[in-house]
């Protein structure tokens, strides 16, 4: 009561300090470098991260872009390489020239150099740069690659991807966050019992928002996943315990004259009652952090902070802001639009079995559906981007024009003889899909010497402790045929060098997606193992977690599970987080009904009365808490280019729908048919008998 008092007592000073805190939080929030490379969150003791390491010191070369250049004479493809070369931070320009003059005809080259780099009206440029795929100064350099040579130019690789995404979500991201305000603005609206409110809420949880993006400059960087979704979960999540303090100071104002005194009770009622359920939604993003690979680090780290600023901000921000505004929205207040639900509540217990054969039906479809939609999802970052963007028409190009899907990076032992690397590139060349092995012994053909070979080509594929190849693949990166591609191609490499390493993008997705498949099983244990204990501490019941997490689950399973009916797939990362956050975010409704049965069945209520009076006292708090969460992620879901963003707030959308029809309609009927069971096993209730009954009005 002490901290309650004092935050009535220095509500101004509490809205001062804040103020002072945003000016920090707003440049905090500007100087966080965004990621948008996912390769860069794989475990660093991998071998795909550790040849990337060793190809940028030996061979000062990190980015790797394919450059296809359509109808444009050799002499100007030259001066195109020269201008290209100049960039910087592009440390090689392979092309026709670079082995030979231009005077000298292309047929002198070996057909499969030849055949790699022209195609019927394309040639193409391999460019090096002596920085990482996801550096800014790489991304600089391949914007400037775009304008140098124009619209004749197509530029690939993951740093090409990178670039687009960046410039997409930059334009993005402003509308997310107006739409996720504007919608859940108008759910409040709809749903609540002042005009005023919603605009005093969305003042204090925006600034908690602004404070939490702020104090992400300490993390380094984040991922642009965490910056896109950040924002629009923390408003939908923590929006709950604002409605939990304004009901309480309501309901407090009718019991005391003093408005101040009515505050410092609501806040120690709300602290109490929202410290339980935000300690579930932190859990359930803290789970994330279990993550081997850490872009679910990243994201659990920035939204448990969230959860956690957005309850401080709750019980400190928002109570200082109703209190200096209590006159006007005492004055805009209005009936709100949801009805008495007494009746509804009767009707909805009366058919309880029905509920519990619907809640025994749906098990199984949605199970079959979850497992299945694990396992038909994406990795490939470029089908999160609208066609019409440069890097998937430059990667369209490269297949359609060279055949060529992905391309791989192989580091070998450079005191191989170049009779043991010829004999390993022959026998690579022979695995299915691989179009081209390129290296000094395919450069080094019968028709041209090894001393024509220019010292600047040597340099280019060849170091004191590496040799390095280049090899096409026909085959997508994160396809079945590309991975088993690459586990054939690297059982021949180990074959001729135990340390050499296949590097590049479809090796490093091979290990996101072996990486990302042990990750799903231990976040989704980590997270539902951390929950039914807060619930079990929380309840002080040992029956309880597994009722309330069983419907949360069958909610996560149908909502996880449609896009499998739907003939949707979804990217990698989204049922892991989906998971999560549909757990963490949506187990308060639960807790909130559970609690209030509890008490009743506890005071010497019924079966039969607790349940129904629980169910239609914690029904407006459910419906205005999943609607807004709905509303938040809705509208971004509609908006969005970007398919892995625009699907993660969709299931995020729909995932609140669910969760808030099954706590609704399937809950109750689990406390009607396991009373009992609930009595005998939860602290306080072991004594309870069902004799005393009240008429249901």
């Amino acid at each position: 009561m002490h901290f309650s008092k004092a935050v009535v007592k220095y509500r101004i000073p509490i809205l001062i300090l804040t103020l002072i805190l945003l000016v920090p939080s707003v440049l905090g929030m500007l100087a966080t470098r965004v990621n948008y490379d996912m390769l860069t969150y794989l475990p660093s003791d991998m071998e795909t991260v550790k040849g990337q390491e060793e190809l940028l010191e030996d061979f000062n070369k990190g980015a790797f872009s394919f450059i296809i250049l359509e109808d444009m004479p050799n002499k100007d493809v030259a001066a195109l390489k020269q201008k290209v070369e100049n960039v910087e931070h592009v440390d090689t320009v392979l092309w026709y020239d670079s082995l030979a003059d231009l005077s000298v005809p292309m047929e002198v080259l070996p057909d499969e150099v030849y055949n790699a780099f022209n195609s019927e009206n394309s040639t193409m440029m391999a460019v090096f740069f002596d920085t990482g795929t996801s550096d800014d100064l790489t991304m600089d350099a391949v914007r400037e690659i775009r304008s140098i040579c124009g619209k004749q130019c197509y530029v690939s690789g993951m740093t090409a991807l990178v670039v687009d995404l960046k410039d997409l979500c930059e334009q993005e991201e402003p509308v997310y966050v107006a739409l996720a305000v504007i919608l859940a603005c108008v759910a409040m609206l709809a749903f609540l019992d002042g005009w005023l409110v919603p605009f005093v809420f969305l003042t204090s949880i925006g600034a908690m928002i602004l404070m939490n993006l702020g104090t992400n400059y300490f993390l380094g960087e984040i991922s642009y996943i965490t910056k896109a979704l950040s924002a629009v979960l923390q408003l939908a999540v923590t929006m709950d315990y604002s409605i939990f303090l304004w009901h309480s100071y309501n309901e407090q104002r009718e019991k005391y004259a003093d408005n101040k005194e009515a505050m410092a009770v609501a806040i120690k009622e709300t602290l109490t009652s929202v410290v339980g359920s935000s300690v579930t939604t932190v859990a359930g993003f803290a789970a994330l952090c279990f993550m081997s690979f850490t872009l679910g680090r990243d994201l659990g780290i920035v939204m448990a902070k969230g959860v956690i600023l957005g309850v401080i901000g709750c019980v400190t921000v928002l109570p200082s802001l109703i209190l200096v505004l209590d006159k006007p929205l005492q004055k805009t207040k209005h009936r709100s639009l949801i009805p008495n639900m007494g009746k509804f509540a009767k009707g909805v217990i009366k058919v309880f079995p029905i509920f519990l054969i619907i809640f025994a039906i749906l098990i199984a479809p949605a199970y079959y559906g979850y497992s299945k939609a694990n396992q038909e999802v994406y990795y490939d970052m470029g089908e999160c981007l609208p066609e019409d963007m440069n890097y998937v028409i430059s990667n369209s190009k490269l297949r359609e024009d060279f055949d060529i899907a992905s391309t791989h990076m192989v580091l070998v032992d450079s005191k191989l003889s170049s009779k043991t690397v010829k004999s390993m590139i022959s026998e690579m060349e022979q695995t299915d899909g691989v179009k081209h092995v390129l290296g000094l012994e395919s450069v080094v053909g019968s028709r041209v010497p090894e001393e024509v070979i220019p010292e600047s080509i040597k340099s280019i594929l060849e170091s004191d402790r590496w040799e390095l190849l280049l090899i096409n693949s026909e085959y997508k990166p994160a396809s079945d045929e590309v991975n088993e591609q690459i586990d054939i191609l690297n059982s021949i490499i180990k074959k001729y060098d135990e340390n050499g390493m296949i590097i590049g993008e479809a090796p490093c997705m091979k290990d996101m997606i072996e990486t990302t498949d042990h990750d799903f099983a231990v976040v989704t244990a980590v997270s539902v193992v951390a929950i039914f204990i807060i619930i079990l501490l929380v309840e002080k019941s040992i029956s309880l977690p597994f009722i309330l997490i069983a419907v949360i689950e069958l909610g996560i399973f149908i909502n996880l599970g449609l896009p499998h009916y739907l003939g949707q797939s979804m990217a990698f990362i989204t049922p892991i987080c989906i998971s999560t956050i549909q757990l963490g975010a949506t187990v308060d409704y639960a807790i909130l009904m559970t609690t209030r049965y509890k008490a009743e069945r506890i005071a010497g209520n019924d079966k039969k009365t607790s349940v129904w009076t629980a169910l239609y006292t914690s029904i407006p708090s459910i419906i205005v808490s999943g609607m807004g969460l709905f509303a938040a992620t809705f509208g971004v879901a509609l908006y969005s280019d970007i398919e892995i963003i625009s699907s993660m707030c969709m299931l995020m959308a729909r995932g609140a729908v669910i969760s808030m029809l099954l706590v609704i309609f399937i809950l109750p009927a689990m406390f009607m048919l396991c009373d009992k069971i609930i009595c005998k096993t939860t602290l306080g209730m072991t004594k309870i008998t069902d004799k005393k009954k009240i008429e249901v009005k």
